[in-house]
């Protein structure tokens, strides 16, 4: 199943064509925290990225990404990523996932809906 799923779908994992330019071509240059694998050719004019898991742009984080549209020279296992302290961690997109924001009320969660506030007043025409 595996085998028929990388040849007829792109989203669940690599196709088997980036495989095949991966295992001839690719060279290896680093990993993130997701378990996502970078890859560049020999003369590091070409950059892809092999997901871990489900093919989803919002899951590189943004150092990596920088390195993989060529914004920054050096992948950031050479050169870390420099983070300001008050800046969160990457969270990748949990839209559709068990992960998702669903405030309290909203038909995914359970739960009473809270009460209007009261300090709305419906506008009328004169």
């Amino acid at each position: 199943m595996p085998f028929f799923k990388m040849i007829f779908s792109w989203w669940s994992s690599a196709t088997w064509g980036t495989w095949l330019t991966t295992w001839t071509q690719g060279v290896a240059v680093g990993t993130d925290q997701f378990g996502n694998r970078y890859y560049q050719n020999k003369d590091a004019s070409r950059r892809w990225v092999i997901y871990n898991g489900t093919v989803e742009a919002s899951r590189v984080p943004p150092d990596w990404h920088g390195w993989l549209h060529h914004t920054y020279a050096e992948p950031p296992t050479k050169v870390p990523f420099k983070t300001k302290n008050w800046e969160a961690g990457h969270q990748p997109n949990l839209t559709g996932t068990d992960g998702a924001y669903r405030p309290e009320g909203s038909l995914q969660k359970s739960g009473q809906r809270p009460p209007a506030t009261g300090d709305y007043q419906a506008w009328k025409p004169e």
